[in-house]
Formats: C-alpha cells, sequence, structure tokens
C-alpha cells in the first residue's frame, strides 16, 4: 500500500492501518526529511520510494509484522532494500529523540498506579502410558462388553 492511497483517509481509518495518527505521520516526515537531507548532502542516487513510503513501510513492518519479501513485492523493492529502509528510519527517529517512551525513573515518579495481572502459563507434563504398555492394554475397560 502506497501513502497516495491513504492520504485522504480520516484520522481514525488512517491510524487503524498505520498505528500512528496522521499529525503524528507528518512529524514522523518531518524527521525523516531532515535527516535523509543531512545523509544526502552531496549527489547520490535518487530513492525508489518517498519519505512517506519509507515511514508507511516500515509502520506496516510493525504492525502487521510482514516478511520483507512480501512488503517488498508490494513496494517494488527487494527485500534486501526493505530491510535497510527499515533499519535507516529507525535509527533515524530514535537520534530525534522525539519518539521515545519515557524511562524508568520518570515512571518511577508518577503518581499513577500501574497495575500488573500476571497469567501463569508454564507447561505441565501430561501424563503418558509407558512404551510397554501398549502391548497388553488394548484400551478397553474390564468388566464392560
Amino acid at each position: 500500500m502506497k501513502y497516495e492511497n491513504i492520504k485522504g483517509y480520516k484520522d481514525v481509518q488512517f491510524r487503524q492501518v498505520t498505528g500512528v495518527l496522521p499529525k503524528t505521520f507528518g512529524d514522523m516526515c518531518e524527521v525523516l526529511k531532515a535527516a535523509y537531507a543531512e545523509v544526502r548532502k552531496r549527489r547520490g542516487r535518487k530513492r525508489d520510494l518517498s519519505i512517506e513510503d519509507m515511514l508507511l513501510l516500515t509502520l506496516e513492518y510493525y504492525k502487521e509484522y510482514r516478511a520483507y519479501e512480501c512488503i517488498g513485492a508490494s513496494y517494488g523493492v527487494s527485500k534486501s532494500t526493505v530491510c535497510k529502509i527499515i533499519k535507516w528510519v529507525e535509527e533515524s527517529l530514535i537520534k530525534s529523540g522525539l519518539f521515545s517512551l519515557p524511562g524508568k525513573k520518570v515512571l518511577r515518579q508518577s503518581e499513577v498506579e500501574i497495575e500488573v495481572i500476571l497469567v501463569d502459563t508454564t507447561e505441565t507434563p501430561i501424563q503418558r502410558p509407558s512404551k510397554g504398555q501398549k502391548q497388553y492394554y488394548s484400551g478397553k475397560k474390564n468388566g464392560t462388553p
């Protein structure tokens, strides 16, 4: 899916498709455009995708866990290009510092209580008949016809 197809979506639809609001998407694009201008100060090869498509490609990867081959096929690039784009977008957004979560200290200082529910999903062994039991046990119970 290309950005041209979804740019006219309403906020709710846009967030369902990408996972972020259009305003956040625009802010991310601005950061990526500045990072791209920094990387490409000199002449270089023309990029295959627009900045918006690169960001949308990365968000699709995180939201849907699609394989690189599938994403590359829908955008018309190779899987190695998809990998490079995702890595560059990640690094650029992390380096900007605008889209990071608060650290542990901030969460500990907040007055909001966080409730945690644990679910025990450990595996328990199942009792199975021993290997030799199959030779003399047919599965029928004694005393029943």
